[in-house]
């Protein structure tokens, strides 16, 4: 749907605003390609790391592991980089633009993090592991402190392909990386047992059956290593001089972003270790919670994705449109039009969620009843992407903070509280509380510091529309019977989503997709 759609948004309006049709075209053509970049390879790292590992784990804490794991990486990213990915936007772009200073301050600054951590992990990787109830796994903290080191550092190399309009080698590397580190995944959880049970004994040497878990993490480390090398060329681009009242405004700018996106991250993955810490008293048993719930989880990614994708690409445009004299009309017709896609990808993923689940495998499929509160979740975050690039805008990245953490201390309370009463659930509400909060808080604040005209009535009624026909479907469950019908019934409701939805907004979808 993603790429039938939006290369068609294009026109804003009319056309005494011809400019900002080609603004658009140009958003939207790269929200596609960006798309492409992180839609295919999380589709592919989906396919790889939800159907193929829950069909290959046989035991489901190890799927718990597995999520562990990556929240914890995931946070430490957002240490190594310091905020300095969203610090180069700011200052490599705009009026007082300095990409070559601002490329090299924040690539060295990362350099000096990730080696400094990367040390640090090295020398209390024991302790490390006994804290994450892994004591006999000690090579996990070696392997992890290595490919959070490698990611931070590609980090910088990545935004200036955004930042200098090139999506196309940004998109080739990270398909590159999730393809590369599936061919090693099959070939370690597949090659292997498949050449030893035809008589290749010499692949003993190299490999242990009993360590699956053990050579999808190697096999990221692989990856990752590799991209490093392709990304060289760019890499070499960084100048070896220092200005330190430079990189000490980046850095007072960036640190603050780091803490929306350190707070970012425990809002969207660290339920899976508070489940692990807090759900029951077997470590075990809470692993294998957690490992269920994050595979179901894992069905509201399209969701996701398009949200990644978009905040990709929107980004850069809304640093680099923040000059313009409708500046505020150009997001102000963003949000709307994200809220129109959000609600059908949400509409779209509900509906068809009878066949979406068979991607888990059968251990696997028990809370999906926890779709909807994270699909609504991840609208909230999509939305709220919108409404708060006032703080990067207006250099009030400190409130931006402030909403972000009060976001994390909602997660982190509800979690604590209601986690062992009401169980797994709990982590989605969470999610959609938080989210809701960081939404109204983003809109209300920055209509203070920089007003938007959002157009609040018809972001709603997307939404509210959205979930009157989704509530029309699980009435209509009632009645139907098998999957055949059931189908039928959900493929008449979306496209009566779909008409309406373009019966009402024809006018204004007119002046912006360019339907002739």
């Amino acid at each position: 749907y993603l790429s039938v759609h939006l290369p068609f948004i294009s026109v804003l309006f009319d056309q005494t605003k011809i400019d900002i049709m080609s603004v658009f075209k140009k958003l939207a053509g790269e929200t596609v390609i960006y798309g492409i970049s992180n839609i295919l390879p999380r589709i592919l790292h989906y396919v790889i790391f939800t159907f193929y590992l829950t069909y290959k784990f046989s035991e489901q804490s190890d799927y718990g592991i597995y999520l562990d794991l990556y929240a914890y990486a995931a946070m430490l990213l957002i240490v190594y980089r310091l905020g300095m990915e969203t610090s180069f936007f700011r200052f490599a772009t705009g009026e007082k633009a300095n990409l070559e200073k601002s490329y090299s301050a924040s690539s060295q600054t990362i350099l000096i993090t990730s080696v400094f951590f990367t040390i640090l992990f090295i020398i209390f990787a024991p302790q490390v592991a006994d804290m994450l109830r892994y004591p006999d796994k000690v090579e996990y903290v070696y392997w992890f402190a290595v490919i959070i080191a490698l990611d931070a550092l590609s980090a910088i190399p990545f935004a200036r392909f955004r930042i200098e309009r090139r999506p196309v080698r940004f998109a080739s590397l990270k398909v590159f990386n999730t393809l590369f580190t599936i061919v090693l995944v099959v070939f370690f959880l597949d090659v292997c047992p498949y050449l030893i049970d035809h008589g290749w004994q010499d692949v003993f040497r190299f490999y242990d059956p009993a360590k699956k878990l053990d050579y999808v993490f190697m096999s990221n480390l692989i990856a990752s290593a590799a991209v490093i090398i392709l990304l060289i060329p760019q890499i070499m681009k960084i100048k070896l001089e220092f200005d330190w009242s430079f990189l000490k405004k980046m850095i007072l700018y960036g640190l603050p972003m780091a803490l929306v996106g350190a707070a970012g991250v425990f809002n969207q993955s660290f339920s899976i270790p508070i489940i692990k810490y807090i759900l029951g008293d077997n470590i075990t048993q809470n692993l294998a919670a957690a490992g269920v719930y994050g595979a179901a989880a894992k069905l509201a990614l399209i969701m996701n994705l398009f949200t990644v994708a978009y905040t990709y690409a929107a980004e850069p445009f809304f640093f680099t449109s923040s000059t313009r004299s409708d500046s505020r009309e150009l997001y102000a017709s963003s949000a709307r039009l994200f809220a129109m896609f959000g609600s059908v990808f949400f509409l779209f993923i509900l509906l068809y969620q009878d066949i979406i689940v068979f991607v888990l495998g059968p251990n696997f499929r028990s809370e999906t009843h926890v779709l909807p509160i994270l699909l609504m979740s991840y609208i909230f975050l999509g939305l709220y992407y919108n409404v708060a690039i006032w703080y990067k805008i207006k250099d009030r990245t400190n409130i931006g903070a402030l909403i972000s953490v009060g976001g994390a201390i909602i997660t982190i309370a509800i979690n604590f509280i209601f986690i062992p009463i009401a169980g797994v659930v709990t982590a989605a509400w969470a999610s959609f509380v938080c989210y809701a909060f960081m939404m109204m808080a983003g809109y209300l604040i920055g209509q203070k510091y920089f007003p938007v005209p959002y157009n609040l009535m018809k972001i709603g009624y997307y939404i509210g529309f959205a979930l009157i026909i989704y509530v029309t479907n699980l009435y209509l469950r009632r009645f139907t019977d098998g999957l055949p019908v059931i189908l039928s019934v959900n493929s008449a409701l979306f496209l009566i989503y779909l008409l309406m939805i373009y019966i009402t907004e024809k006018k204004w979808l007119i002046g912006v997709i360019r339907l002739k």
